[in-house]
């Protein structure tokens, strides 16, 4: 039996997703547009839904905590983009997807 935490490590996470085809890796360009990292597809807000998110906690440090969203976009694209909590969080991910959430398309997790 695979320990609880190991399955719940930001890696392990990652690649249950990918094998699950949330292949691309995103980011939040200046311009508020969600961009693939390759820099070849972008989408506004009204483009993404959040399908599912995963909270991670540093082991020594508390304040190491960190987010993973699963993102899938209008065109069929899946992917995650991460951010972290607090001081070291980028404010324009955050902003992205609270716009994102304020549409109602984040996960409702009833669905699930």
């Amino acid at each position: 039996m695979q320990d609880k935490e190991e399955e719940r490590s930001l890696v392990n996470v990652e690649a249950r997703l990918n094998k699950d085809g949330f292949t691309q890796d995103f980011k939040v360009g200046e311009d508020n547009r969600l961009w693939t990292l390759d820099g070849k597809k972008s989408y506004t807000i009204e483009d993404v839904k959040i399908v599912d998110f995963y909270r991670f906690e540093g082991e020594t440090d508390p304040d190491d905590m960190s987010i993973l969203y699963a993102i899938e976009c209008t065109d069929g694209t899946k992917g995650t983009i991460s951010n972290s909590y607090g001081t070291y969080a980028d404010q324009g991910i955050d902003a992205f997807l609270k716009q994102v959430e304020d549409l109602g398309k984040n996960l409702d997790k009833n669905s699930k």
